[in-house]
């Protein structure tokens, strides 16, 4: 069927019908292990909200608000003599969004809720669900979290300053160099934004 098809779009004929275009995204998952296990409350909600951030500017690029926001952490299955511990906690919202403060607050939510002291975490990650097209429903009275006013042009705005090159704004939660993040070593080169990776050669 696959190389009847080929065959056809190689003699102009257009095959792609509007059902086989791309589907609209039903989960977004931004996760990572840490390159230094954590043991510190702090530390695991900073990276809970640079994966809350992270997931908020796929969601928006997908033209997309959600309700449900997930967190989960767990420890490494392989340390020895060491108890796993993994859970997950998802915030469901009244009112779905889109906006990165509303994201990250029911992040850590979440997280308060599933953190357990004692252990040392080596993943976590934030999930975004139950997407719909538009943030206007009907308003819930007892909304803890009601739209924000401005809410899309304040977004907008930080999109653009973080896609344009000429600098990045983040939200004070995520820290500023945390310990967590992977092994520099284990990072590919970044030869077109960083001098260091930038190979040399040397003339005899």
């Amino acid at each position: 069927m696959v190389l009847e098809r080929t065959v056809r779009e190689l003699n102009g004929e257009s095959c792609l019908s509007l059902e086989e275009a791309p589907p609209t995204k039903q989960q977004i998952v931004c996760s990572r292990s840490f390159g230094v296990k954590i043991t510190e409350y702090e530390s695991l909600r900073q990276a809970i909200c640079q994966h809350a951030e992270r997931a908020s500017e796929k969601l928006r690029k997908e033209h997309q608000y959600c309700r449900h926001i997930s967190v989960f952490i767990k420890t490494s299955p392989f340390a020895i003599k060491e108890p796993y511990y993994g859970n997950v906690a998802t915030e469901k919202l009244l009112t779905p969004t889109q906006d990165t403060r509303d994201i990250i607050a029911a992040a850590t939510t979440a997280l308060e809720r599933i953190w357990r002291d004692g252990h040392r975490y080596a993943k976590a990650g934030v999930m975004l669900n139950d997407f719909t097209g538009s943030g206007v429903s009907q308003l819930q009275l007892f909304d803890e979290r009601p739209p924000r006013p401005y809410s899309a042009e304040l977004m907008k705005v930080l999109d653009g300053i973080n896609n344009s090159g000429l600098g990045k704004v983040w939200f004070a939660g995520r820290g500023i160099a945390p310990e967590w993040q992977m092994k520099r070593e284990m990072l590919s080169p970044a030869y077109t934004t960083r001098w260091s990776d930038i190979p040399s050669a040397k003339l005899a």
